[in-house]
Parts: C-alpha cells; structure tokens; sequence
C-alpha cells in the first residue's frame, strides 16, 4: 500500500484565504457595470438633446409660418443651433423644409398608375406631376416654405460626438444623429396661385 501524500500545510492554507476575492470580483464586474452606466448616460443626454431640439424646431416652424418666415429662414436655422448651446456644441446640423398644399398629403408620393405593383414608376406608367418638376416622385412635396396657407414639413437633423467614448470599444460608431419635425400651415398672409396638375405618361 502506498503512503498518503501529505499537503503542505501553507498549501491548506492558501486554499483557504478568501483574501483579494472581492478585488478579483470586482474587476470581472466593472467592465460590464461601467459600460451599463456609460449607456444610461448616453441615453439620458440623448433624451434631453432630442427635448431641446424638438422645442427649438417647433419654435423655429411656428416663426417661418409667418409671411416674413420665408426671408428669415436662414436666421430661423441659426437659432436652432444657439438654443441647444453647450449641447449642440461640435455638432453640424442639416435643415430640410418641404411644402404641400393640405396635411393629407405631407410624405405621400404622387399619384401614379403602377402597372406592376413595384412602387416605383417604370416608363409608360402615367403619374400625376403634383409638383410640377416633370418627374414621379416618392414625396411629392416641394422645397422650401411655400406660399400662403401652404403645408410645410420642417425637418432638422442634429449629428453630433458621443460623449462617452468608450463605446468604441464595443463597435459602436463615435458619432449619433438625432433629428425633430413639425407640420405646421403657413399663416393666410396672401392668396394662392391656382395649381395644375399634369399627368405624365412618357
């Protein structure tokens, strides 16, 4: 019968130290604490970014419905930037209006005759030129702020740094964009040209 082989005893003792296990466990946990945390905090900044552009677009649309909005647009498009001050700091923003002549229409595409179900015009299928530009197109809205009683759809999109850049290390992109809109009907300061409407067949 072979003899037991006796453990060292300072090995019994190193087996049983619970010393430096909460650093051990600490440093496995961080990590995914920290990048838990750095998510909630880009969230919340995102979230209040988003407030404050929202109220200065809404701000902005109601100021170019006037009949002197169309010879301050770009004005109207600066104090966007001056209302998010530190927030919008670094960032480059882009400023889109589209018109259309009644809310029903803000977005939809015009009328076509879509012979193969594709939703896009192939030639000989006939469309109705809603925008007077000679093409079919998926909005039918026109750039700019239109006219008296017009419809416009006001769009500004605000790209900016993520503050937390340690979302590098998880693949996510440096930058993130945000983005505000409001329809609002230009105020009745004139009146309309009357709008014909040709249809396309070629």
């Amino acid at each position: 019968m072979r003899p037991m082989i006796r453990m060292p005893a300072f090995l019994k003792r190193v087996g049983r130290d619970r010393r430096g296990v909460t650093v051990v466990e600490f440093g496995l946990i961080a990590p995914t604490f920290l990048m838990l945390l750095l998510g909630v905090f880009d969230m919340g900044y995102t979230v209040y970014a988003r407030a404050i552009l929202d109220g200065a677009v809404q701000k902005a649309g109601r100021d170019s419905a006037l009949e002197t909005g169309a010879s301050s647009i770009a004005t109207l498009d600066a104090k966007i930037k001056t209302n998010l001050a530190g927030l919008g700091e670094g960032a480059t923003f882009s400023y889109d209006r589209r018109n259309y002549r009644d809310f029903a229409k803000v977005g939809l595409p015009e009328e076509l005759d879509d012979q193969n179900n594709n939703g896009t015009r192939e030639p000989g299928e006939c469309f109705t030129d809603e925008n007077g530009n000679g093409s079919w197109d998926s909005d039918l809205g026109k750039d700019g702020v239109g006219g008296a009683r017009d419809v416009v759809l006001y769009t500004v999109r605000m790209t900016y740094q993520r503050k937390f850049p340690l979302y590098a290390l998880i693949g996510v992109d440096s930058t993130a964009t945000i983005s505000a809109a409001t329809v609002l009907r230009n105020q009745p300061y004139g009146d309309q040209a009357s709008e014909t409407r040709e249809v396309i067949c070629t």
